[in-house]
């Protein structure tokens, strides 16, 4: 990826990663952009850096030496202390100058020093510190848990530029730069982000956003460290981060499953049907085909989670057990919950699965159905009136 200029005197000099697959257990068949930014003033400043994997710390100083020496380069800021956006700072500041000021928050410079293991010449910033480059002035807000207890972000007054380290990006790796060239289609890859990473920070968000709102601050650009600048219409992904922090409903219904010898599929597609006839969207996601990162972003907006599961070995069937675990730590509220599943002689699955919910504390509305073996008529008939009453439940009836 070439540099590009996103303002006068202002580049992206970052790299796209086109074949990471994975993400900490996220999926990402799109690869992702590792942004960084090189501002060019009276001082010149490089805001954050690129991961350490093959050839991209070399790609990130052959993008600044395009602009200038990366030697003139005068200050380096760490928004994130996460390797993906600082992994090659040793490697970088081998040719910057090890005494060239790294600019980062207080948990940043616990957080490089525990990582690197560098007398680096730190300068410790908070919420409202400022740094003159000379016609541009940094202003720093720490975002701590959005989503590292070391994260802030840097803004520049006079162009009224936030760069959000974590916060509202996408792992896309494109050509398309700015969310204008790609249009709506980046907003799923920004609701799959939100609902992998920064779900559970969700009170987070909600008091960055009043925070920022109370300090003023106007936005031209928004400019995240994954995916594509939002240049056009910033505000638009601030209300999408409201409403999903928010974890407004919708009326849809996730209901995701494994099965052993499709009985429990079976069950899962007349309690789809009985679900749909009460009018509620639903969505079925079997985890042999959809992977937990793209079931968690279609819980994100959903009225209610329904998880089956047979039983294997007196437990949890183990894909719909990875699913209910990673679940957990993303924290999903506002949210009915049920569990259904088949069994052969003792079927603790369903009981099992609720007590996932309560540690979740999402509203259990029934305490589950259970078929021995394989359904038959009125088996199905169960499960579609179940369906229907859990979409009931979604709609207020």
């Amino acid at each position: 990826m070439k540099p590009v200029e996103i303002a006068p005197g202002i580049f992206d000099v970052g790299v796209n990663d086109w074949n990471i697959s994975d993400f900490h257990g996220y999926s990402t068949p799109f690869g992702t952009s590792y942004n960084a930014f090189l501002i060019v003033d009276e001082k010149i400043a490089l805001v954050d850096a690129v991961k350490d994997k093959g050839h991209f710390p070399e790609d990130l100083l052959n993008n600044i030496a395009q602009i200038v020496s990366p030697e003139k380069v005068d200050y380096v800021i760490s928004n994130h202390t996460e390797m993906d956006h600082s992994g090659c700072l040793e490697k970088i500041l081998r040719v910057i100058g090890e005494d060239t000021p790294l600019v980062c928050s207080k948990m940043g410079e616990k957080g490089l020093s525990s990582h690197f293991h560098k007398n680096w010449n730190f300068q410790v910033v908070g919420t409202g510190d400022e740094l003159s480059l000379g016609k541009r002035t940094l202003t720093f807000l720490e975002t701590r848990m959005l989503h590292w207890p070391d994260s802030m972000y840097t803004y520049i007054k006079e162009d009224k530029i936030l760069f959000s380290s974590d916060s509202f990006g996408q792992h896309y790796a494109g050509n398309e730069k700015f969310d204008d060239v790609i249009g709506d289609a980046i907003m799923p890859h920004a609701k799959k982000y939100f609902a992998n990473i920064l779900m559970h920070f969700s009170p987070q968000v909600l008091k960055l956003v009043k925070t920022v709102e109370e300090m003023g601050l106007e936005f031209n650009m928004i400019c995240p460290d994954h995916g594509v600048l939002w240049r056009t219409d910033p505000q638009k992904i601030i209300d999408a981060y409201v409403s999903w922090a928010n974890q407004e409903r919708v009326k849809k219904a996730v209901l995701v499953y494994d099965s052993m010898w499709q009985s429990t599929e079976v069950m899962g597609n007349a309690i789809a049907s009985g679900i749909d006839d009460k009018g509620v969207e639903v969505r079925p996601m079997t985890l042999r085909k959809w992977h937990r990162s793209d079931v968690m972003t279609e819980i994100l907006d959903a009225g209610a989670i329904i998880v089956g599961s047979p039983t294997l070995n007196n437990n949890i069937f183990p894909t719909v057990a990875d699913m209910l675990v990673y679940m957990k730590g993303l924290r999903p509220q506002n949210k009915l919950a049920a569990a259904f599943g088949s069994y052969g002689w003792s079927g603790e699955a369903v009981k099992l699965i609720n007590k996932e919910f309560e540690a979740m504390k999402l509203e259990i509305m029934d305490p589950g159905l259970r078929i021995k073996f394989v359904p038959d008529n009125k088996g199905l008939a169960d499960c579609f009136e179940w369906g229907q009453k859990i979409g009931a439940a979604i709609v207020g009836e």
